[in-house]
């Protein structure tokens, strides 16, 4: 029987079509073994995440187990809470699976900072409603020490009371029996936001990032009206709140950076100078700043908790918010 052989060219064609349709398979099957190495990478990127919102979580209420520690009628920079958590590792606490001669980094750090020493910004205006105006000359004082404009002072309280919630009319029933109703919004114009933080300041002319920036371990915005802690305010708050210079100021910090004031006249006693009427000042605190970071292999977080101690025997205390950078 005569064998068919095919031409030289046809042979070439199927060496070819072979060679592409190999060629077609093995990128076919590359393609999808990186769609579902990506898949896996992002499936353990969001173990990582949530694992290093635990730990923050974690960190916030170990930072509210050592306030509960702490004596709440006297504070001061050699308290418990004070005491910052240097690169704690977490290796033996984090449920992972390890691979050999792979280096694996999980580690915490923190500190609570005073959110009582520095100024708070709701202080600006009374409880009752209006500016207060010894409040503002206070943070005139603030700012002259910073070397910044001291009319960024009165801007603030202005915007700080514009922007503060105002209480809802409301209609009574025509027939003296129907419910008091709200008053229907008005419309046009949006209502100024109230200030939560001090990134709200850059909604005040006159404020820029490198303003904020500057006064960002200096001042702050608490839910409600707060005095000073004496005890642990840095030179420039003390001499804003009181009639002390920044120099007399600086002496007293530096001179002792631990020393306790048992009481407003305790401190008094111990300055040459004279209080400013309508400022508050203490000895204790209630609100505290957690600044915490989470690096866990290739996964970092950065978070602030502000926490709220109150002063009952049982020492209770509530997370006021949590903020990641």
């Amino acid at each position: 029987m005569t064998r068919f052989k095919f031409p030289s060219r046809q042979r070439g064609v199927a060496v070819i079509t072979a060679l592409l349709l190999t060629a077609l398979a093995i990128t076919v099957v590359a393609s999808l073994f990186w769609q579902q190495q990506v898949q896996v990478r992002s499936m353990e990127n969001q173990r990582l995440r949530l694992q290093t919102q635990w730990a923050m979580r974690g960190m916030v209420d170990f930072a509210r187990f050592w306030l509960r520690q702490d004596n709440p009628m006297l504070t001061a920079a050699d308290g418990v809470w004070a005491t910052p958590i240097e690169e704690a590792r977490l290796d033996d606490y984090v449920d992972r699976e390890k691979v050999d001669t792979e280096k694996f980094d999980a580690t915490v750090s923190g500190r609570a900072l005073d959110a009582q020493a520095r100024f708070n910004i709701t202080n600006l205006l009374e409880a009752t409603g209006g500016i207060n105006a010894k409040q503002v000359l206070a943070y005139q004082r603030l700012l002259s020490n910073l070397q910044l404009d001291s009319s960024l002072a009165q801007a603030t309280a202005d915007a700080v009371l514009r922007a503060k919630p105002k209480p809802r009319t409301v209609a009574s029933g025509t027939d003296g029996k129907t419910p008091p109703a709200a008053a229907p919004a008005s419309g046009g114009g949006s209502e100024p936001v109230a200030f939560t933080q001090i990134e709200d300041l850059l909604a005040v002319p006159g404020y820029t990032p490198q303003i904020i920036e500057k006064l960002r371990d200096f001042i702050i915005v608490l839910p409600e009206i707060t005095p000073v802690n004496v005890n642990t305010a840095p030179a420039e708050v003390l001499a804003a709140v009181t009639m002390m210079s920044l120099s007399e100021a600086s002496a007293l910090t530096l001179s002792n950076p631990r020393k306790k004031f048992v009481d407003k006249l305790n401190f008094q006693n111990n300055i040459n100078a004279a209080l400013i009427e309508g400022v508050e000042l203490d000895v204790k605190s209630r609100y505290f700043l957690t600044v915490i970071r989470v690096r866990l292999d290739r996964a970092a977080l950065d978070a602030v908790a502000l926490v709220n101690r109150k002063t009952d025997p049982q020492r209770t205390t509530s997370l006021v918010w949590l903020r990641e950078n």
